[in-house]
């Protein structure tokens, strides 16, 4: 599903160059559920960015289900996320002028999708939020719409799900349930499950674990 080879990344700042990604190589097969940790700022969420091609390395190579993403135009990358790859973003990303019913539902109203209204519906109840669909994010807790922003990024049924924390900001009873419903979706659909955690336990229900440190990846026993 996801190969990662020798792939560099680097941000300038100030006008001095910060390496992210030195040299990392990761492979992710078809419905594996694989958890990335490390440190704050080791440069986790930067690799989410280079898996998700919103992200172009400066080397090495990226491939997803067998098309290398540096060699797809913006248009067939923008096309690749909307179709067969959801993102869990950790600071939400949803649409201050859509209710929550709307934000879920814009990945199939765009796909035009048969009645994409009522799947955001059925999604919002499987995440405790039938009761808010018709609510807008800036009257929602910050749980609530990371939940919503978890909703959208499902509705689609990708076949890659990609999340940043994906519960880092919610109580523990509503964090379960949205790891379970990640991991039910994992499995219901046979998709390949990526996250970045710094919760041992949600690390923990991943069949591996991988750590980013220095700018490589390797497996988080060594």
């Amino acid at each position: 599903m996801i190969a990662l080879d020798n792939v560099h990344l680097t941000y300038s700042a100030a006008g001095r160059s910060i390496p992210v990604l030195s040299g990392a190589s990761l492979s992710v097969s078809d419905g594996e559920s694989v958890a990335i940790v490390g440190p704050s700022g080791s440069g986790k969420t930067s690799l989410l960015l280079v898996l998700t091609g919103l992200e172009t390395p400066d080397s090495g190579s990226v491939m997803f289900d067998g098309d290398e993403l540096q060699a797809l135009s913006a248009d067939a990358r923008a096309d690749l996320r909307r179709d067969r790859i959801g993102i869990v973003f950790q600071n939400f990303h949803l649409i201050s002028s859509l209710t929550a019913r709307e934000n879920v539902a814009l990945p199939l109203d765009i796909a035009g999708a048969d009645n994409a209204r009522g799947q955001a519906g059925e999604l919002l109840e499987r995440v405790g939020l039938g009761h808010r669909t018709d609510h807008y994010p800036n009257a929602m807790s910050g749980g609530e719409r990371q939940r919503v922003a978890l909703a959208r990024a499902l509705i689609h049924k990708p076949m890659l799900m990609v999340a940043d924390e994906p519960t880092g900001n919610l109580d523990n009873q509503t964090g379960d349930a949205v790891a379970d419903l990640l991991f039910e979706l994992n499995r219901e659909n046979d998709a390949t499950l990526i996250l970045v955690t710094h919760d041992p336990a949600l690390a923990n229900r991943c069949q591996r674990q991988v750590r980013l440190h220095e700018g490589q990846l390797k497996p988080a026993q060594e």
